[in-house]
């Protein structure tokens, strides 16, 4: 996609930090980071969110996540790591990515990045558990 940052930054036409690349996809360091050594990995085809990416694309993908993040917490001495995708709500580049953030104890990172809440009941909690696994296919 002509207009699309990271086809771009996959494609080689527009700059980037790159830590790593396989035929389906590529990782570069994401240029706000969480903490330094921030990952982001994303495939090279344009698919918007996780839920376009190609059933039998999903083992190489993620795949290729894993590695990296195992590259990010032994390249960076780091304890651990934070694997994360956003699907439209606070996706800030229309173009699936994951993120791999190293991590270490004390670091100051708490939770998740958004407000957390409870369900009324285990009745709503189930309603919504339907809901859920009503549209998943067979």
């Amino acid at each position: 996609m002509a207009d699309c940052l990271f086809c771009a930054i996959a494609s080689g036409s527009a700059p980037a930090f790159v830590v790593a690349s396989s035929s389906s996809a590529v990782a570069f360091l994401d240029t706000r980071p969480v903490f330094k050594g921030h990952v982001l990995v994303a495939p090279r085809s344009h698919v918007v969110t996780l839920t376009d990416l190609p059933v039998a694309d999903l083992s190489e993908y993620f795949g290729f996540v894993r590695t990296l993040a195992g590259a990010v917490e032994t390249g960076l001495s780091a304890g651990g790591t934070f694997v994360a995708i956003n699907n439209k709500v606070s996706q800030s580049v229309p173009h699936l990515h994951t993120h791999v953030v190293p991590r270490t104890k004390g670091d100051g990172l708490r939770g998740f990045f958004w407000p957390r809440t409870r369900y009324e009941s285990d009745e709503e909690a189930a309603a919504y558990a339907s809901k859920i696994a009503a549209v998943i296919p067979s």
